[in-house]
């Protein structure tokens, strides 16, 4: 396994950026990186409480991709299982963090924790189960490590 170096984000609007860009599909291509996800997720999580990340994410990030011209398909674009996955893993990970203190801080701890790995998720999937057409598609159980208490799904969101 590779090991990454997270990009940090230097303060509270440069996340909200993100979170902010992705809704209004204005933020540029290049800036929807790993960390971007994340932190737009954590964002989602904790500030936008009109919004459900389980059920809404997923059409914001197949709009946002479509609006600066990718490709939601079978190889490419918006993945259900890790967009869900990182919702209630990072949903957890929130729960034993300070909410309160500042954004950029929080996301930075969540980048450089374990959960901020790019290949975290490998931990819980084989890689030929999670980058599957079937785990694209719709959520994809973990072959390899259950995602424990509190990150398991009450029911199918498919």
């Amino acid at each position: 396994m590779t090991t990454y170096a997270p990009r940090l984000f230097v303060d509270d609007d440069a996340v909200r950026r993100v979170g902010e860009g992705l809704l209004a599909r204005t933020l540029p291509r290049p800036d929807w990186t790993h960390e971007a996800h994340l932190a737009a997720c954590l964002w989602t999580l904790r500030d936008r409480p009109d919004i459900y990340p389980e059920l809404e994410l997923p059409d914001i990030i197949r709009s946002y991709n479509a609006s600066v011209g990718g490709v939601n398909s079978d190889s490419e674009g918006y993945h259900e299982t890790i967009t869900q996955a990182y919702v209630r893993l990072i949903r957890v990970w929130l729960s034993g963090n300070d909410r309160g203190g500042p954004l950029a801080g929080l996301v930075n701890a969540l980048l450089c924790s374990p959960l901020g790995a790019r290949d975290a998720l490998l931990r819980h999937w084989s890689a030929e189960r999670l980058f599957s057409v079937a785990a694209r598609r719709s959520w994809v159980d973990p072959d390899l490590l259950p995602l424990g208490a509190g990150a398991e799904p009450a029911e199918r969101l498919s």
